[in-house]
């Protein structure tokens, strides 16, 4: 893999690493429209060009998989089922540092399954040896969709730098379903919700101080981005919500919410509850916001999550853009299109043209054809 230069400072902040993730095979059975296909990617910039409907978002979708265990696109794990298929298959060869590991992911009887290396592991495991981020048409709903978008964000991000976070969800997740099932069954008795309760506040405090972390990790390159793509915005805060009263232990406020939260049938506070929001200067609330702006002020925000991951996790994550050319006007195409070459990181790119951004530079090109039969042009 070529070495080259992380962004300067001016852009993007200076990371110490060279090095990428990518992906060198992929390969799908019935995936979408796709029966079988097989692509040989290249460690820079890969262009998946082709008619609309012809199967180039779900190429990408196979890849996010990898990463994050479910798609970017509405709908649930059976919509990514081939029609007449019972079952999906997603393997690539992943390569970072000279070293590979081979990922496998399938879905059949309604549930997933992974290997690692020929070897069956838990999905969480195959998660963690694939990063990627991913621009797409929906990706404003990170800026103006509910909580729900930007809590999956900052978590898969703090999964990435923090391994212990999983550990800490999982404990902390047990606990709450524990309380949960309490509430349902109407029970009182304080020692039956005492463990739970104090389990749910150590935890909240561990996963608490790891969002706060990233999301300070991720302020400082969201606004060198954001000053080069929507400088009339002004200056960017990050605020977080962790989800409980600042002045309270989450323990001790369960306590005191036990009733109304038997009323309501499930826990109303804690971590599964934290939220975090962007404000600038020349635009406090999301609503002043354009849906061009919105689009580019989530771009900013995926592009300094792979700076942030590359900064902690010593290796540039995989960056996916679905349909860079109707997503972002040429300027903004050029102006990505160079800081990415800069930082060394893989590249997949979709569209129905290419990009005018790409035009002129060293690229691995496919091609899609109705059917789902693709073919590399160059």
């Amino acid at each position: 893999m070529p070495q080259t230069p992380a962004f300067v400072a001016t852009q993007w902040p200076a990371v110490q690493t060279t090095d990428a993730l990518w992906v060198r095979q992929l390969v799908l059975h019935h995936l979408r429209c796709f029966a079988e296909a097989r692509l040989d990617l290249a460690p820079g910039i890969n262009v998946i060009t082709g008619p609309n409907g012809a199967g180039k978002t779900s190429l990408l979708e196979a890849v996010y998989l990898l990463s994050h265990g479910h798609s970017f696109r509405a709908g649930g794990p059976q919509a990514l089922l081939r029609r007449g298929a019972e079952a999906l298959d997603v393997f690539a060869e992943l390569l970072r540092a000279g070293s590979s590991h081979r990922l496998g992911l399938g879905r059949r009887s309604g549930h997933w399954e992974a290997r690692l290396d020929g070897r069956d592991v838990a999905l969480a495991e195959l998660l963690g040896q694939c990063a990627v981020v991913c621009f797409e048409p929906g990706s404003h709903a990170l800026i103006s969709g509910p909580p729900e978008e930007r809590r999956r964000f900052m978590d898969w991000g703090v999964f990435h730098v923090e391994p212990s976070f999983l550990g800490h969800w999982r404990r902390y997740r047990r606990a709450l379903e524990q309380r949960n099932a309490l509430l349902r069954h109407g029970v009182i008795a304080d020692g039956e919700y005492r463990p739970w309760e104090e389990s749910m506040g150590e935890t909240a405090a561990l996963l608490d101080q790891a969002r706060v972390r990233y999301l300070e990790a991720l302020q400082k390159p969201l606004t060198r981005l954001l000053d080069r793509l929507i400088p009339e915005l002004g200056c960017v805060e990050l605020r977080y919500r962790r989800g409980w009263p600042a002045d309270s232990e989450l323990a001790a406020y369960l306590a005191a919410s036990r009733l109304t939260d038997q009323q309501r049938g499930h826990t109303s506070a804690g971590s599964h509850r934290a939220v975090w929001s962007i404000h600038f200067a020349a635009a406090p609330q999301r609503e002043h916001l354009s849906r061009g702006q919105e689009k580019l002020v989530a771009l900013a925000c995926l592009l300094a999550q792979a700076a942030v991951h590359a900064e902690h996790a010593g290796f540039w994550p995989i960056i996916a853009f679905d349909d860079l050319a109707s997503e972002l006007d040429r300027d903004h195409q050029r102006m990505v299109v160079d800081q990415l070459l800069a930082c060394g990181a893989q590249v997949l790119v979709t569209g129905t043209e290419i990009p005018d951004a790409l035009s002129t530079r060293t690229t691995r090109r496919f091609h899609v054809e109705q059917g789902g039969r693709v073919q590399l042009i160059q």
